[in-house]
């Protein structure tokens, strides 16, 4: 029998009070790759984070040739992507020179994470423009060369008035895309509410989307540079909670979790809705472990904090994030404490 705590946190539609926090300044630096469909990929795991300055970075060096490609990666594409960033390594590393990705997806970046921290004499730099960024650029080189964080990541102000007609993420990446580039040149969305949007893109597309973008839906809207520094956004808020299980099944914790049966997470998982680490996971019987970070579409993030040991049962630590503004709580014993839930934030 296992206890449980858990945390929760639900994706808001638009920022109620976005906070603004500093984003590192960015020193230019001469791109080789213009607007390219070239999948972009890279980055060895776990990164380091720094609120201070808004970037993920990681030097990596270990002694030999070693097989980095990282095992248990299912996913076609991101196997290629995956593939595609080792090979950049090899040759930044070869070369002496510094190489940089478009915006990778979560999944991608930690896999290539996992790689690339097996490399000799590669440091490697992730950036999606503050901390909290999903969607991230990774410049990769020798130490000696990649010794500053290059000018890689722009953020643009996309306004207008959405008072009388809200637009959600899908309505800003559609129209976004709709002015012909490609999904990897973007990075995060950021909603400001009423307002509109920030909008993380690659510098190159700066220019071609001021004068581009000018409408989301039927709101007009204008489009403008603005610095990383001037970023709003509202930190994921997180609340705990303590369950007792008898395993770590995938279908268990993630019932616990999320406050929904076993039958109807097992249902889910098994129609691909539920995703261990960004990647899809099918099987009803996979194991969690400490540091996992469970989503369900529509539901919110679910992270593994730490497993603990009380009174001769498994404890396990959670975070459920941006999901319930009040949790229940059960007690280190099988027996079920109740709380309220409060589900009206629920995005996907």
């Amino acid at each position: 029998m296992g206890s449980i705590r858990l945390s929760a946190m639900a994706a808001t539609g638009f920022a109620s009070q976005a906070f603004t926090r500093r984003v590192i300044p960015f020193h230019s630096t001469n791109l080789k790759t213009k607007l390219t469909g070239f999948r972009t990929l890279l980055l060895p795991a776990p990164f380091t984070s720094s609120e201070a300055l808004g970037i993920c970075q990681s030097a990596q060096a270990v002694k030999g040739e070693i097989d980095v490609f990282p095992k248990g990666v299912g996913d076609k594409d991101t196997i290629e992507d995956i593939k595609r960033i080792i090979e950049m390594a090899n040759r930044a590393s070869l070369r002496r020179e510094v190489s940089h990705t478009d915006f990778l997806t979560p999944l991608v970046l930690r896999e290539s994470m996992l790689a690339l921290e097996k490399f000799a004499d590669i440091k490697t730099v992730a950036q999606g423009g503050y901390p909290e960024a999903e969607r991230c650029r990774l410049s990769v080189g020798h130490p000696e060369i990649l010794t500053s964080d290059p000018d890689i990541v722009a953020a643009l102000n996309v306004s207008g008035n959405f008072s009388f007609e809200p637009c959600s993420h899908g309505d800003f990446l559609g129209a976004i895309l709709g002015t012909g580039i490609v999904r990897d040149k973007l990075g995060d969305i950021i909603l400001q509410g009423e307002k509109g949007a920030h909008i993380l893109v690659v510098p190159e597309l700066v220019d071609f989307l001021t004068s581009s973008l000018d409408k989301i839906r039927n709101v007009s809207v204008t489009c403008e540079k603005i610095p990383l520094l001037a970023l709003e956004y509202q930190p994921p808020k997180t609340k705990s909670m303590k369950t007792v299980e008898a395993s770590l099944r995938l279908d268990a914790i993630a019932s616990a979790g999320y406050k929904i049966s076993r039958s109807k997470m097992a249902n889910l998982i098994s129609n691909g809705d539920v995703r261990v680490n960004w990647a899809t996971v099918t099987k009803n019987n996979t194991t969690a472990k400490t540091g996992d970070i469970i989503s369900v579409s529509g539901m919110g993030r679910l992270k593994i904090l730490e497993k603990l040991t009380l009174q001769e049962r498994e404890s396990l630590e959670s975070s459920l994030y941006d999901f319930y503004d009040v949790c229940e709580i059960l007690a280190p014993t099988p027996l079920l404490c109740s709380g309220c839930i409060d589900r009206s934030s629920e995005k996907v």
